[in-house]
């Protein structure tokens, strides 16, 4: 999960030289810890190059679908605008480091969203297209406007972005599915919950003590389950010198 964290960075690194330092980069990210010490050199990237966007981490760890796909978005955007064609080793780049983890073949794999082609800006507070700049002006900050046409590396980044939004795709396709597993095995067993209930109820004027206890156990609280299972603890402790006893 959440394996691109390691892949923005590196995008980050390619559209600017220097703004990370990728030897800090967990490329091989499995735990939560790890994603989240990826996103925080991404997000300290960004306010070293001035870029007005807030990384929703916990949002992105968490795994859920929208959010990921509309940061994906966001930063496909982002990097169309101030990529500028140079050659890239990303090998090279990261002094060897094992690449991301190729995603598990045995998954199904989500039909890849269409890209919007009128999505707002990326970053917040940027300036839509305008005129050219004079000559010798220098930006503070990355622009967010449409530059020449890509080559054939933005080409491949385009892909490997798209590959990254499968990965992610995946990953929820499977989330997904273990949620539903849950879903139908809560219902099941609440449905038997409730059966009993009923029948309790229809039986409660019987002075049954089976009947009675099962209504205590069902309504009982939080609170009064576990002072129960620490008088149940209590009675054992009680209980065990006795048996060594006889023996």
């Amino acid at each position: 999960m959440n394996a691109q964290s390691a892949a923005y960075c590196q995008f980050m690194d390619m559209l600017f030289p220097g703004c990370i330092s990728l030897k800090k980069v967990k490329f091989q990210a499995k735990l939560e810890h790890e994603y989240i010490h990826n996103f925080k050199l991404l997000q300290a990237s960004f306010k070293r190059m001035n870029v007005d966007k807030v990384i929703p981490v916990e949002k992105l760890v968490k795994g859920r679908f929208q959010d990921n796909l509309d940061f994906i978005q966001w930063f496909k955007k982002f990097f169309d605008a101030n990529y500028d064609g140079k050659e890239y080793d990303p090998v090279e780049a990261r002094q060897g480091q094992d690449a991301i983890p190729p995603p598990d073949p045995g998954e199904q794999i989500f039909n890849l969203p269409k890209k919007s082609h009128h999505a707002n800006s990326p970053t917040a507070g940027a300036a839509k297209s305008s005129p050219a700049s004079k000559p010798g002006s220098t930006p503070s900050r990355p622009s967010s406007a449409k530059k020449t046409p890509p080559s054939s590396s933005a080409s491949k980044s385009d892909k490997d972005l798209e590959t990254q939004v499968i990965q992610l795709s995946e990953q929820v396709h499977s989330l997904k599915l273990a949620l539903e597993g849950v879903e139908k095995e809560r219902d099941f067993y609440f449905g038997k919950l409730r059966e009993i209930e009923l029948l309790c109820q229809e039986h409660g004027q019987e002075n049954n003590d089976l009947v009675q206890r099962l209504m205590e156990v069902l309504y009982a609280s939080e609170e009064h389950e576990s002072h129960t299972d620490e008088h149940e603890a209590e009675d054992q402790v009680h209980e065990q010198p006795q048996q060594q006893e006889e023996y």
